[in-house]
């Protein structure tokens, strides 16, 4: 039986338990700082899962992540955080996690084992689609139900673990698998290889949205303004990609209805907003297409 790295015995902190709080603490940190190179290593893979990705938006289809415990949390914390920042609605980035959602708060632990729920998540999956499997061992059954059922319907598996001899790549078109090595605590996932999941769905959905044109240059064009911060930051985006003063892009974003995006085209473009909108509809949302196609006519 083949044992996970996860599982392995770190022989870095194997006095932990004796160390004053604050060496203890200068161990964790320490092996904290090699999450982010063995991210580092793995970032073609997170390439084509990206292009996976993107290729499976743009036609309409969705992105689905598959998680357990903390890889089950991470994956419903990215998932949920995509609508406020990038406008994409809730249905085209969808998290599963074993137990469902009270399993963010309660521990499901038993629900990781069963193959049988990770393929009913997956049920309605088809072509087009993408599965993102997300266990730091790479054997979880919930997800290999899920990577499974997912595949034979005809969608694109990604599975990310901290496995390099993960059991499931087999399931998997991409296989993410971010060495992280021992815990300090010896299975504890949710220290290193949670954070590796972490920085590697965030990177995976940002990618992913930035090539789906939901960002002008670094700034988030298509966020959802639900509360005075949001919409205090819709205009300063303006101003900053502009280099207007702040009343001209509080009047620019009214006209526009709220809208940010439009306003930026309107903006850049020197163009009426009826005008600016219409180009995004002809450019799939992308500013840099709009001002383009304004350009040209």
């Amino acid at each position: 039986m083949s044992v996970s790295p996860t599982e392995e015995r770190n022989p870095h902190t194997v006095y932990i338990d004796q160390l004053p709080t604050l060496d203890m603490l200068r161990l964790i940190n320490a092996e904290d700082r090699k999450v982010a190179p063995a991210v580092a290593a793995v970032l073609p893979e997170v390439a084509a899962a990206v292009e996976l990705a993107v290729a499976a938006l743009r036609s309409g289809r969705r992105m689905h992540y598959f998680g357990a415990g903390t890889s089950g949390r991470m994956a419903v914390l990215d998932a949920a955080e995509l609508h406020p920042t990038f406008g994409v609605g809730y249905e085209r980035v969808v998290a599963h996690i074993a137990g469902g959602l009270s399993a963010l708060h309660t521990a499901a632990e038993g629900a990781e084992d069963d193959v049988e729920l990770g393929a009913a998540a997956a049920a309605g999956l088809g072509p087009g689609d993408v599965a993102v499997g997300a266990t730091a061992s790479g054997t979880t059954p919930y997800v290999a139900g899920a990577l499974r059922a997912a595949r034979a319907a005809g969608a694109s598996t990604v599975l990310v673990s901290a496995n390099p001899a993960a059991p499931l790549a087999d399931l998997a078109d991409v296989h993410i698998a971010v060495d992280t090595g021992p815990e300090a605590i010896t299975g504890s996932t949710r220290m290193k290889a949670g954070t590796a999941q972490k920085l590697v769905l965030n990177a995976l959905s940002t990618a992913v949205m930035v090539r789906l044109g939901r960002t002008y240059s670094n700034l988030m064009t298509d966020m959802v303004a639900s509360n005075s911060k949001l919409r205090d930051r819709q205009v300063r985006m303006l101003a900053q990609a502009t280099g207007l003063p702040v009343p001209a892009c509080t009047a620019a974003l009214a006209e526009a209805g709220g809208d940010s995006k439009v306003a930026l085209v309107a903006l850049l473009a020197q163009t009426p907003v009826a005008e600016a909108r219409r180009a995004l509809e002809q450019t799939d949302g992308v500013v840099h297409a709009a001002l383009v196609e304004i350009r040209g006519r």
